[in-house]
């Protein structure tokens, strides 16, 4: 009697288990779609380990390919940016022509742009990345859903690269360390447009090479860098030059 009624409990469960599952003509796509289930509950580990049954019994399936990339999405629901990046670039390169591409570069740049800090005093490494990627969405996806949201994201980490930028080079000039000062202010010219921050660094490089007595090319960069000022700017750095002028003749 007590096998018996074993056995009709674990009948019971098998059966409840099969009716809760969802349809489909294969068993990948019931794992797909139990997949999808748990990542609407946001029962991710659970949601992987199906996945991940996809990938490893069915690997030629229709479904295979679906899996890989909702694997990136439930790795980037879980915050874990940076296997998300890898893991979109991997489906990204193992399937160049998928219709879903846009939103792939998409998210690749997101897990670049989520790995950035709140301040900009820290590691921006990662805003290079996803620059590159919204920038290669707005090149080869015109007019996309995504355009207005890259756009906006490029400015923000570029404010936050200059303002880095601005915050080192002018702590050197503050520390005295003019040589790094220069370099510093020259790399600015060299990488961003902000005109207002290009003539402050124009004016660091001028008077941080005065403070080395280095007169001559003070004079040369006074002269070289006067054109990007206004008129009333452009006097303080004429009269700076004057200045190393007087130097050498002095």
């Amino acid at each position: 009697m007590k096998l018996f009624l074993s056995l009709c409990i674990i009948f019971y469960l098998l059966a409840g288990c099969s009716h809760d599952r969802p349809k489909g003509e294969t068993e990948a796509e019931i794992l797909y779609k139990e997949a999808q289930q748990l990542v609407e509950k946001e029962r991710f580990l659970l949601a992987i380990e199906k996945l991940n049954m996809i990938r490893s019994q069915f690997p030629y399936s229709y479904y295979a390919t679906h899996a890989e990339l909702l694997n990136a999405d439930v790795l980037y629901n879980q915050e874990n940016y940076v296997e998300a990046a890898a893991a979109y670039i991997m489906f990204k390169d193992f399937h160049p022509k998928h219709p879903k591409n846009s939103y792939v570069n998409w998210k690749i740049a997101e897990s670049f742009y989520n790995q950035l800090p709140s301040t900009f005093d820290r590691d921006l490494s990662s805003g290079d990345d996803a620059i590159r990627y919204y920038e290669y969405i707005l090149a080869n996806y015109p007019n996309s859903e995504y355009e207005k949201d890259a756009k906006a994201r490029i400015i923000y980490i570029k404010k936050m690269q200059e303002d880095k930028e601005q915050y080192v080079a002018d702590f050197y000039f503050k520390t005295k360390d003019y040589d790094a000062a220069i370099f510093r202010y020259k790399s600015i010219l060299n990488n961003f447009d902000n005109l207002e921050l290009r003539k402050h660094s124009m004016e660091k490089i001028i008077m941080a090479s005065f403070f080395q007595e280095k007169y001559d090319e003070c004079k040369q960069y006074a002269n070289s860098y006067s054109g990007f000022f206004s008129p009333d700017q452009k006097d303080k750095i004429i009269k700076i030059g004057q200045q190393c002028q007087d130097k050498l003749v002095k």
